[in-house]
């Protein structure tokens, strides 16, 4: 016997299904963490919540936030501190955006290069003695992906753990993350933070090591959201619910361990992340690889899912707030006129996601196998 609800709830997958006329376009980044946007994909999870969706391979998070902004993207991957970066107008015109999804947690380090190694740096201290040793020459140059990101929050905590003024001692330079390894191997870098793989093909390539992850600096941090402008968030509502559930059920779906293999074969080609295998399945391995011998022993590197790791809460743009300000990266005017948190990290949109995400994993599974091996 069919109840009331079980027919609301198919009049509402019906009306999910008649989503698809209008194709969205969702930027992301070659990183190993944009996994659950390109599995979505190939796994056919846009499709079986009635989106049709074509994704924009982007250089780095600039290019991702302007054109967000600018509405040439639909949704995106963004680092977290793009939301209130884009509202507030820190680096760009003022747009109000929003994010209604966390796609993952961790997934950083900070790499440096071997010749820091060969003068000696084996940790901040020994790396705050070098730059007094040299304090007459051209200071060291780091790369962050991103000026508000975790990125750079996370570099700047590990200097000063050791006793390096971030602003004074060190030059600290913006880069796209796929151009990471290439101006470390040219000597332009002395080290960066970054995302996998870019970590793993520099100690692969024995041209840089780990002194640290950003599972050892903040455990379980917010990293990548879903951003979008908030007008969008408004006028399409059932896509955007639609949107946030697909990419639930494929972080769902990237965490489990028995999908790594096929994981990491699609995001290494060139359409994704463009990077070889062995590069992608260092951060998956039981122990973090850091080069000269050294591992890390702190969990999982990637976390896509479980528990309110995908909510987008308060506690978690507390801290991406708190982080901006310690790294003196708020205006002034900007935090005295700053919108609410609430107000930009969704979590009634992404309640919403979550019903639609549960009631259609019970109603249509996907067979996985059969949609990924139909995607080559």
């Amino acid at each position: 016997m069919v109840t009331a609800s079980l027919v609301d709830v198919i009049k509402k997958l019906q009306t999910v299904n008649r989503l698809q006329a209008k194709t969205l376009k969702v930027g992301f980044v070659p990183l190993v963490d944009c996994a659950p946007l390109v599995m979505a994909h190939e796994l056919g999870f846009f499709a079986k919540y009635g989106l049709s969706v074509e994704l924009s391979r982007e250089l780095g998070w600039a290019s991702i936030r302007d054109r967000v902004i600018y509405g040439e993207l639909d949704a995106a991957q963004a680092v977290a501190g793009m939301v209130f970066a884009a509202a507030w107008g820190l680096g760009s015109i003022p747009c109000e955006c929003l994010t209604a999804l966390v796609l993952n947690s961790q997934g950083n380090a900070i790499t440096l290069s071997n010749r820091l190694w060969t003068l000696g740096v084996r940790d901040v201290a020994s790396l705050r003695a070098l730059i007094q040793h040299r304090r007459e020459e051209k200071p060291l140059v780091f790369g962050v992906v991103f000026p508000y990101s975790s990125h750079h929050f996370l570099l700047r905590q590990w200097l000063k753990s050791g006793g390096i003024d971030p602003d004074r001692d060190v030059q600290i330079v913006v880069v796209p993350p796929p151009q990471m390894f290439s101006n470390l191997k040219a000597g332009n870098l002395d080290g960066y933070c970054v995302g996998e793989p870019w970590n793993t093909v520099a100690v692969q390539a024995r041209v840089g090591w780990c002194p640290v992850t950003s599972s050892g600096l903040a455990p379980l941090h917010p990293e990548k959201v879903l951003m979008v402008r908030a007008d969008f968030a408004a006028t399409r509502h059932d896509e955007h619910v639609a949107l946030v559930s697909a990419l639930l059920e494929a972080c769902a779906w990237c965490q489990k361990a028995e999908n790594r293999r096929e994981m990491i074969r699609v995001l290494a080609r060139p359409a994704y992340v463009n990077a070889p295998v062995r590069a992608i399945e260092g951060s998956f391995e039981a122990r973090f690889d850091c080069g000269h011998g050294q591992y890390s022993d702190e969990g999982a590197f990637h976390l896509f899912f479980g528990g309110e790791l995908n909510a987008p809460t308060a506690d978690k743009a507390a801290w991406i707030l708190h982080q901006m300000r310690v790294s003196k990266l708020l205006e002034p005017l900007a935090w005295s006129t700053a919108p609410q948190e609430t107000n930009l990290f969704r979590c009634d949109i992404y309640d919403a996601a979550w019903r639609l995400f549960s009631k259609k994993r019970i109603l249509e599974p996907v067979d996985h196998e059969k949609q990924i091996l139909h995607s080559y």
